[in-house]
Formats: C-alpha cells, structure tokens, sequence
C-alpha cells in the first residue's frame, strides 16, 4: 500500500533487527522516514533498539487496545501508537505531525547563497527577497527540511497538498518544480535542484560550491604553468 502512494517499504524481523541496525550507515539511515514497529514475543524491544540509534520518527502498531502496552510503548520511545486496522494515510499524517512538532525550533535553512524559512515567508537570496506562488514556496521549504534526502513527487505531492487532496493531479508538481527549478536557476546561475529519476528530488547547494573550487585549481594551474614557462625560457636563454 506504501508502494502504491510513493513510499518504499523494508521488512526487518525482531531477531535481525540489532544486526540490521549495526550494519547500516549513515546516509543510508538518514533516507528513512519513519519506523513502524509491531508486537513482538521476547523480552526484546525494538522501539528502545532503534531510539538508541536514531532520532527518526517511531509508531509502535498494537494489535489489540491495550492502556499498559500503550503506555509501556511510550515508555521505551514510541512518538505515536496506533491500533491494527490503521489506513497508511494516518500513519502518514502521523509521521509528517511527528516532524512538524520537531522541526518547530528551526525555522530558517541556508543553502550558500540561498535562505529558506519555514514560517510562511519567502525565501532570501544573497539577503533580498525572492517572492515565490505559495506553492512553489512550499515545495522549497519541503526540501529544505528534507535535507540530503531524496523526495520522490508522491512524498512532496503530500507535503504541499495534504494527504487527502483528490482534486489535484500528482503530476502537476513535476510543473511546479520546473518553474521554481527556472527560477532560481536565473538568480542563483546554476541548478540547485537536483533530480534523479526513479529516486526524487533534493537541494543540491554542494554544485557552486565544487564549481567555484575547480575554478579556483584551473585559475592556480593556469598560474603554475605560467610560471614553469617564465622559468624555463629564463633558463634557456
């Protein structure tokens, strides 16, 4: 069902899961969204094996209302607990409400040049404004607050319009990142928004940072040389 709205899914049991934690690396970790995590027999717990590695959203899924497993569930780190049967669109909307409370203290990204704020005002290049449709704006907060992480269009589909939106074509934010893409490409002179087909999209501000090094090791070996051949007609004649 994830799957079907965007949202790939990896299965871990209880018993592979320390491994599985020890094994993976950072970025790799960084790309996950969310663990849902479901009863388990033992005296492993899974919520407290994953809050002990990462910060990362964590809903515990019960199979029964239980008040002493639900509590015992946010004893050991759950941020949410839900009830079997659940629609993916709540837990999604849980994930995203999870965020939000956390992201709250910040409210400004900086990307280079770039100023990004999450409380509804437009953007700042090089400390001007830079007025964006609210659309647009809101796809470049999303991005923003993702970090290096990859959105594929259903992720940011969700973010911009809400996971309940039937009016609105998914495709149309292919449209809006194009002209929010042309944009900032004009200001900025090169691609901040990178995309990746089958992967998504993400803010991408290492581009001018690579591009103004190399400039600078051209410029120095251009120098180089020049004075290799200063020398060398010093030495020859």
């Amino acid at each position: 069902m994830f799957q079907r709205i965007g949202y790939p899914v990896f299965g871990v049991s209880g018993k592979e899961l320390p491994n599985w934690l020890d094994s993976i690396c950072t970025n790799e970790m960084e790309s996950i969204e969310a663990f849902l995590v479901g009863q388990t027999e033992g005296e492993s717990c899974p919520v407290n094996q994953i809050r002990q590695v990462t910060k990362l959203p964590v809903i515990s899924v019960l199979e029964q209302n239980s008040l002493p497993e639900i509590l015992r569930q946010f004893e050991v780190g759950a941020d949410d607990v839900v009830r079997k049967p659940v629609h993916v669109r709540e837990i999604l909307a849980r994930v995203t409400a999870i965020k939000r409370r956390r992201d709250t203290s910040r409210s400004v990204f900086e990307l280079d040049r770039l100023r990004v704020f999450t409380d509804g005002r437009d953007p700042e290049i090089d400390g001007n404004s830079f007025p964006l449709p609210r659309r647009e704006r809101r796809i470049l907060e999303y991005l923003a607050s993702n970090g290096d992480r990859r959105a594929t269009r259903s992720q940011i589909y969700n973010a911009v319009y809400g996971l309940f939106e039937q009016d609105v074509e998914e495709c149309v934010i292919e449209s809006h990142i194009s002209k929010l893409r042309k944009k900032l490409r004009k200001v900025l002179g090169y691609e901040i928004i990178d995309s990746k087909r089958f992967l998504g999209y993400r803010l991408d501000a290492k581009v001018e940072t690579a591009r103004a090094e190399t400039t600078a090791k051209d410029a120095g070996a251009r120098a180089t040389g020049g004075r290799f051949g200063q020398d060398l007609e010093a030495t020859v004649g």
